[in-house]
């Protein structure tokens, strides 16, 4: 069955009654998945429809344009993450200035009772929203009653002791640890966009590049990553550098991609880089000898 996404709350009527799991589910982590399948039990269970209601752009996006190299994921990976979980439904508030209004009771109200009619709310511990974030779970719970759905509070996810968190892995991807951050998210961690045209240096030292912008991306550590690249015709490994270039006085921050067996123009085609493994972090070189062996080098790595 399709997922069906809503772009806002008024649902369709097979959709009413059913259980739906809130929240930002940026990255869709472990711990975001735990909740979605406890949720999904649930409906199972109860032979309920059972969907997801996320918020668009992520709340503190909109309210601190400082917060601009703030995503794990884009809306279009979230919406695919979310579909292999097979939700019977998504929603997709858009959260703007009207909505950001709206007290926590007038959220409970006009949203969770009146368009969705839920049965069950699946939260985090930590969840918070209404005006101001004055709702928390404490304010779930006492309109329970009154608007006829029942909360369900879901604890943090812990792996090896640590607590998993958007937070906690934007931090690891700043860092570079790739290694924590995919096992944290339980895949690999990947940016899509679409391939600009650049200088063409790559090309004239012999290593063509695929270069993207990461726009909204949370910033990894600047340096080399060994990568998998995917589009609509392949399915490739490369090495990837993201930074300013040094070595060229580069302007703005770029991802630039050397992908294994492909040489080809893919100016504006879409393409998706999975990060495997922190190889080096930037520098700067004297000339591009100097660079040119390093490639080779960081090509070598990559490929083991």
């Amino acid at each position: 069955m399709v997922m069906r996404i809503y772009n806002s709350a008024n649902l369709n009527l097979k959709h009413h009654r059913g259980v739906i799991a809130i929240g930002n589910f940026d990255g869709l982590h472990l711990g975001h998945q735990k909740v979605i399948k406890e949720a999904k039990r649930k409906a199972n269970k109860n032979k309920l429809p059972f969907g997801v209601m996320t918020f668009e752009p992520v709340p503190v996006m909109f309210f601190s344009k400082k917060n601009k190299d703030h995503r794990i994921n884009s809306l279009n990976q979230k919406k695919e993450q979310f579909n292999k979980l097979k939700l019977d439904f998504l929603i997709i508030i858009k959260f703007n200035k009207k909505f950001s209004s709206l007290t926590a009771e007038e959220f409970i109200k006009k949203i969770i009772f009146k368009k969705t009619k839920c049965r069950y709310l699946y939260v985090s511990k930590n969840f918070k929203f209404g005006f101001k974030r004055l709702g928390n779970i404490q304010t779930l719970k006492k309109f329970e009653k009154k608007f006829n759905y029942k909360n369900i509070i879901t604890n943090p996810y812990k792996k090896n002791k640590i607590t998993i968190s958007s937070t906690y892995i934007r931090k690891n991807i700043r860092l570079g640890k790739i290694d924590l951050v995919n096992r944290l998210l339980g895949r690999k961690w990947n940016v899509e966009g679409k391939v600009i045209k650049g200088k063409k240096r790559g090309r004239k030292i012999g290593f063509p590049t695929c270069n993207i912008k990461l726009n909204d991306y949370v910033i990894p550590k600047l340096g080399v990553y060994a990568v998998k690249v995917k589009s609509e015709s392949f399915n490739k490994n490369g090495v990837a550098n993201i930074g300013y270039r040094p070595t060229f006085n580069g302007q703005g921050l770029l991802l630039e991609t050397n992908i294994f067996g492909i040489n080809k123009n893919l100016y504006n085609k879409v393409i998706n880089v999975s990060f495997k493994k922190f190889i080096r972090s930037e520098k700067k070189f004297k000339n591009f000898d100097y660079l040119k062996k390093q490639i080779k080098l960081d090509i070598k790595q990559a490929k083991k």
